[in-house]
């Protein structure tokens, strides 16, 4: 049998690869799962969702908890990364596309409490790494946004970060609740003199006064 020593490095370069290949697509797999099922769901949805087996899943995440935490610090890593494609839409268009995985980074965070059981240091530590990291990245999408006369100037990101936390609040109550079509409201009333952004039909939403 071969030793894990005698491996050739390119081939321990290629599992390391499809490790970390793996990995992501369960990370993935698991945000999209939370938010349609929340943190609950069951590991075999998750696996469905990733189209690996459960037995990898378990290997990459032995507990609920560490999976929970693992996918809450993705979704942080990509929503801090906030990579846009240069050009292709207006400041307006990138804040709203940004508020809303931003909308669903917080079903993981509302369950994260939970996942971690009793470890309130934990969570508090969770909670902060992800407030210093967002809030900069929101602030500059602000910035922009108002800079080429989109949306109002003035905003806190931290007031704007609360708004859209109290607005999803709804979604663990009301089984009908659509968080989406009320922050996209909460932007509407921040737009200014901004024109309609493509994706308002994905919502339900249009700006235009004269709608019916």
């Amino acid at each position: 049998m071969v030793s894990t020593a005698d491996t050739p490095p390119a081939a321990a370069a290629r599992k390391r690869s499809d490790v970390r290949r793996n990995e992501r697509r369960l990370l993935d797999a698991a945000a999209a799962v939370f938010v349609r099922s929340g943190v609950d769901a069951p590991v075999r949805e998750i696996a469905a969702e990733a189209g690996l087996g459960m037995g990898t899943v378990y290997r990459h995440f032995p507990t609920r908890a560490d999976l929970v935490v693992a996918v809450f610090r993705h979704q942080v890593d990509e929503l801090a990364a906030a990579d846009e494609p240069a050009g292709v839409d207006t400041p307006y268009e990138v804040l709203r596309r940004w508020v809303h995985r931003f909308a669903d980074f917080l079903v993981t965070k509302h369950g994260l409490a939970e996942a971690l059981h009793s470890d309130h240091a934990g969570f508090e530590a969770l909670h902060n790494e992800f407030v210093a990291r967002l809030l900069p990245v929101l602030d500059r999408l602000l910035e922009d946004s108002a800079s080429a006369g989109c949306t109002r100037s003035g905003v806190r990101a931290y007031d704007f970060i609360l708004a859209i936390g109290n607005l999803c609040i709804g979604v663990e109550t009301f089984p009908d609740y659509r968080a989406r079509q009320m922050i996209d409201l909460l932007l509407a009333g921040l737009a200014q003199n901004a024109p309609a952004p493509s994706r308002w039909p994905v919502s339900g939403i249009n700006p235009s006064p004269t709608a019916r």
